[in-house]
């Protein structure tokens, strides 16, 4: 069973930047699909971002599309998520999650592993 632990969150300024990490237990490369989702107060979790086995795929919301940036080391079993230019709406805890899935995966009931999560606080 896969685990999975985040860090790298915290209180950052309106057009900063963040990195995230994830790291995983067991190796993943050749057997998940990894994916960040978000969840801020009051609202459902969200997907953020997607990438693919060998990290030659990825994906993202529209919302942070141009300003986020996923990436995998499968030498270390993680995960990373680079977040530029921050506005107070990004503002949430972020997880990492894990898909056995064979194809690309954007929807929280497809995954089956998930992190902890770790807040991030974007102020204005």
């Amino acid at each position: 069973q896969v685990q999975l632990v985040e860090s790298g969150g915290g209180l950052v300024q309106a057009g900063g930047s963040l990195r995230l990490s994830c790291a995983a237990s067991e190796r993943t490369n050749s057997t998940y699909i990894m994916g960040w989702f978000r969840q801020a107060p009051g609202k459902e979790r969200e997907f953020v971002a997607v990438i693919n086995r060998n990290g030659g795929y990825t994906d993202y919301a529209t919302s942070v599309k141009g300003r986020f940036s996923i990436s995998r080391d499968n030498a270390k079993n993680t995960v990373y998520l680079q977040m530029n230019s921050l506005k107070p709406e990004d503002t949430a805890v972020y997880y990492c999650a894990a898909s056995g899935s064979v194809i690309i995966r954007t929807t929280t009931w497809d995954y089956g592993y998930w992190g902890q999560g770790t807040q991030v606080t974007v102020s204005s």
